[in-house]
């Protein structure tokens, strides 16, 4: 927010007008124009648009102030630490429009992954929408020799949440080395699935999965709202079945109830996907979801040993609470 006081007095000879000075900071701060348009449409040059917005701030002309209940995160991620023998937890605003929670979620994400991620190290990751936007987020980087693995199986057509298309954004922000899983998500059998996995390109991606340094995980809930049932990742009628049998949802494919138990359902064995104990050995799991609706996946992954750091929203870290 940006409060107004009396121009103050003007350097290299040349006075500002104080009415000027304020067009030009409320078109920069309020609008969002970038200099060099404020400069074109004002008749200035670019230069003397620089200088006038360096005065105003350092002159108290414009004051921002930042309106974020930092105190109040803290606290959450501190009893959130706590509760749950969590390394790490992030919590970030919740939207007014709490509808879609990935893109915020997924920007904290991607911006821990930046900070996080070691030269050399290898980053394995799930599937979703929340690892999209965490992709987006991702800080560029060049020559760090990283390498992003797919942690699970394809879909048959580009969305939001295809896992070869995140991975390849992934790769492309870190200049990475990217290696995919040649397989679906969902083998049609369960004899498909295991031949599927015996195959070399597949063996392989799921043995390189093994040694992942880091992995960023999402969380696929069940409820009517279900990512998996909007993009047709699974139907209707399974989607019923797996809430009968007890899952809440499911984490890198693997189906969990709310206490963190495996729920034994045929999709889960026609599920491509690393082994559970696989993922519990990786040395940092992070778990990326917000949303009411997924408080009891993200309950059992916690419980299921598939959480050190956890990102999440405010409205779903006080639920957990």
């Amino acid at each position: 927010m940006e409060r107004h006081r009396n121009a103050p007095s003007a350097d290299e000879g040349q006075s500002i007008d104080a009415q000027v000075m304020a067009r030009i900071c409320w078109a920069y701060f309020k609008e969002g124009q970038t200099q060099e348009a404020i400069a074109l449409r004002m008749g200035l040059t670019r230069k003397r648009v620089n200088r006038v917005l360096n005065e105003a701030r350092a002159s108290g002309f414009v004051q921002i102030t930042i309106n974020s209940p930092v105190g109040a995160y803290v606290e959450l991620e501190v009893r959130l630490t706590e509760a749950y023998d969590l390394r790490r937890a992030i919590v970030v605003p919740t939207p007014e429009d709490a509808d879609d929670l990935r893109p915020v979620v997924g920007a904290a994400a991607g911006q821990y992954v930046s900070s996080q991620l070691g030269q050399g190290a290898t980053l394995g990751i799930s599937w979703g929408g929340t690892i999209n936007a965490a992709a987006q987020n991702v800080i560029r980087r060049q020559q760090m020799d990283n390498t992003v693995v797919l942690m699970c199986g394809g879909l048959a057509r580009s969305t939001r949440i295809n896992p070869y298309d995140n991975a390849a954004l992934f790769a492309r922000m870190l200049d990475a080395t990217c290696y995919y899983m040649t397989a679906p998500l969902h083998a049609e059998t369960a004899e498909l699935r295991d031949a599927l996995v015996r195959s070399e390109p597949v063996r392989s991606v799921l043995e390189m999965a093994r040694h992942v340094d880091m992995a960023l995980l999402s969380a696929t809930d069940l409820s009517p709202q279900s990512k998996m049932l909007e993009y047709g990742v699974i139907s209707e009628a399974a989607c019923q079945s797996l809430r009968d049998a007890g899952a809440a949802g499911d984490i890198c494919g693997h189906y969990l109830d709310a206490d963190g138990r495996l729920v034994d359902h045929p999709l889960a064995a026609r599920t491509i996907n690393p082994a559970l104990e696989d993922l519990r050995a990786i040395p940092e799991l992070i778990l990326a979801a917000g949303g009411l609706q997924k408080v009891s996946i993200i309950r059992g992954a916690i419980r299921a040993g598939l959480v050190h750091v956890l990102i999440t929203d405010e409205a779903t870290a006080v639920a957990l609470l």
